[in-house]
């Protein structure tokens, strides 16, 4: 297991969509132990498995003291009715925090190591998490969720801090 370094915005693996898992080796096992080890730090809510720089589906969150991980993940289920927008933060663009809009809840369906299913769903911050990071394995960063005027100051905002 290590702690793995961060990729962050301007690294094409982010903008990159993530390749299913078709087999389950040990590069595929000790994905999920650095997954895990490098989302278990206080602040940390979720990482995507192209935020360490492996372009495969897989993710792991830190919820209410919660560590998981799920392989090939399927956002199957959002509330419609029922929004938050609170600011919304992410280990690849450090510092900064804009207001995004997510659905109140979320479901996503994938695997363990065991091929066995996981279910993994929840509200208000799991429910952005899960939203968040599948956004990840499909290549978006919270940024592309911005309403326009809040997009423009983000952008801003990362050039004055890569200045």
């Amino acid at each position: 297991m290590a702690m793995r370094e961060i990729r962050t915005v301007g690294d094409p693996v982010l903008r990159t969509r993530c390749e299913p898992i078709t087999e389950v080796d040990d590069r595929v096992r000790s994905l999920v132990e650095d997954l895990l080890e490098t989302v278990d730090t206080d602040g940390r809510a979720g990482l995507a498995a192209n935020q360490i720089g492996v372009g495969l589906r897989a993710f792991s969150w830190n919820i209410d003291d919660e560590v998981g991980y799920v392989l090939n993940p399927r956002l199957v289920e959002v509330s419609e009715e029922e929004y938050q927008d609170g600011d919304e933060g992410c280990l690849s663009v450090p510092g900064l925090w804009f207001p995004t809009k997510r659905a109140w809840y979320a479901r996503v369906v994938g695997e363990d190591l065991d091929g066995r299913e996981v279910v993994v769903e929840g509200t208000e911050l799991m429910a952005r998490c899960l939203q968040h990071e599948v956004d990840h394995l499909d290549g978006m960063l919270y940024l592309d969720r911005l309403e326009r005027s809040v997009r423009k100051k983000a952008m801003r905002a990362m050039r004055e801090q890569l200045a």
